[in-house]
């Protein structure tokens, strides 16, 4: 039996938060939507487990008190089966695959109650809480070839569609609270489009519901049943897609069934959301609530920067205990503390990427801040340095990198990229996080890698030097 374990805002699963690693998620293909098709009326409907009491209006919501998380969320349970021998074979692979049902559901915990009250509120089927298991497998850094990201794989177009800003600063596919509100609105989109159904939803969402509206068309032109299993001309992706989710779903619904054990989710609120009234430095949150960066990117993914985005959203996720921390420390910090800066006096044989590295931070982030058109430096001028970016690195990176040619039992190391390595894979490979691989070589987030990519590493002596061939010291 494997007991998965719960860490209250642990690193989860190896290291940081990845792309999606075809090694360990199955894959799932960009959703892309007709753009002439509009979001239809958002409809509610009561959960069939749950009738609405007199006082509830139009928000029905189970009110009912559970054991535990996963508890609340089998009882919403109201797709209908789904007869096919895929369900069987990837049962099979989640139960075979005990690591992976590990790490996901250590890093589900972190968002799942949240995902579970918006489906409550809007009485859609539980069993779409368990849709992010195969999208991203609940990593809302996740990135695919297709440019898709976050929690629920949002490609650019179909997030801008849904109200999904993405800036330099921020990125609303990964904000956990933003992507499920755009996730859960095109859901019931699709549903209302396809009478209803929500294998036919599912597939819409999985390969655009313009193929799905072709598929079903073809199916009605020749007198054949309609529905999401008599389609047969579906993608290979979208074949495998629902069965994925059902087999997710029987898998939660009887864990012991397939040698497992879930460890109990509370069924509390993990994070709380705190106004933060403009933009601040996450290295003086992190003072303020007594906890480590990387934890506040764990839970605030679609800040893509040291600091949050100065034209907003102006609001931050801190773990339940820590919000009126936050509160009493915002209350009394002054203007001047929100952001920690250096200054730099341009000398003479000074670039641009040169100051970055030797304080580790992006060039972007010394143009923007310093509202830079070029990376053109004039000798004497003055730059800030927004230091803080540095506090992205664990502890010990931080004490002894003032550059990435830092000592003290770190050494700087090239790796090249092989084929179907992703930033995830490079990033567990190494024990860094993917963040710190963006910023180490200047890489945004929308970049693909290329195969023989040079991509500088920070780590310890012979970190990774095991895998032959891909890891050079440089001269």
């Amino acid at each position: 039996m494997l007991s998965l374990s719960v860490a209250l805002l642990g690193a989860a699963g190896c290291s940081g938060f990845p792309r999606t690693d075809s090694s360990e998620a199955p894959d799932s293909t960009a959703k892309v939507p007709d753009q002439g098709l509009a979001p239809a009326s958002v409809g509610k409907k009561s959960l069939a487990s749950q009738p609405p009491s007199a006082d509830q209006g139009d928000q029905l919501v189970d009110t009912r008190q559970y054991p535990d998380l996963w508890t609340r969320l089998r009882a919403g349970y109201a797709l209908p089966a789904l007869d096919s021998p895929l369900v069987a074979r990837h049962e099979q692979w989640f139960a075979n695959n005990p690591e992976y049902m590990e790490n996901m559901v250590h890093r589900a915990r972190m968002y799942l109650h949240h995902i579970v009250e918006e489906l409550e509120k809007r009485g859609i089927p539980m069993e779409i809480a368990l849709l992010p298991a195969i999208e991203s497998a609940y990593k809302p850094q996740a990135y695919s070839r297709a440019r898709a990201a976050g929690l629920w794989q949002f490609i650019p177009s179909t997030g801008r569609i849904y109200g999904l800003r993405m800036n330099w600063w921020y990125d609303g596919r990964r904000d956990v609270l933003a992507s499920t509100q755009a996730a859960l609105d095109y859901l019931e989109k699709l549903r209302d489009q396809f009478d209803g159904d929500w294998q036919l939803a599912l597939a819409a969402y999985n390969c655009g519901e313009g193929k799905i509206e072709r598929l079903v068309a073809e199916n009605r032109r020749k007198g054949m049943p309609t529905d999401y299993a008599s389609l047969k001309k579906l993608p290979r992706e979208t074949k495998n897609y629902v069965p994925k989710l059902m087999a997710m779903v029987n898998i939660i619904a009887d864990p012991a069934k397939y040698g497992l054990q879930l460890a109990a989710i509370p069924d509390t609120e993990f994070f709380a959301r705190v106004e933060t009234d403009g933009q601040i430095d996450l290295g003086v949150v992190a003072r303020l609530t007594d906890m480590p960066v990387d934890e506040l990117f764990m839970i605030n993914p679609g800040y893509q920067r040291w600091v949050t985005d100065p034209n907003g959203p102006h609001e931050l996720l801190v773990p339940a205990a820590k919000k009126d921390a936050l509160i009493a420390g915002l209350t009394t910090l002054a203007h001047a503390e929100r952001m920690q800066w250096t200054r730099h006096e341009v000398k003479r044989g000074d670039t641009i990427s040169r100051i970055a590295g030797r304080y580790h931070v992006t060039v972007e982030s010394i143009r923007s801040v310093n509202e830079m058109k070029s990376n053109h430096l004039g000798t004497g001028q003055n730059l800030l340095i927004p230091v803080s970016a540095n506090k992205t690195l664990p502890p010990a990176y931080v004490k002894t990198a003032t550059s990435m040619g830092g000592d003290s039992g770190r050494m700087k190391i090239v790796h090249r990229v092989r084929s179907g390595e992703t930033l995830w894979s490079i990033a567990r490979k190494y024990k860094v996080y993917i963040h710190q691989l963006r910023e180490w070589n200047l890489l945004e987030t929308d970049d693909v890698l290329r195969l023989g990519q040079r991509l500088f590493i920070l780590t310890t002596h012979g970190a990774g030097a095991s895998a032959a061939g891909d890891v050079h010291q440089p001269g």
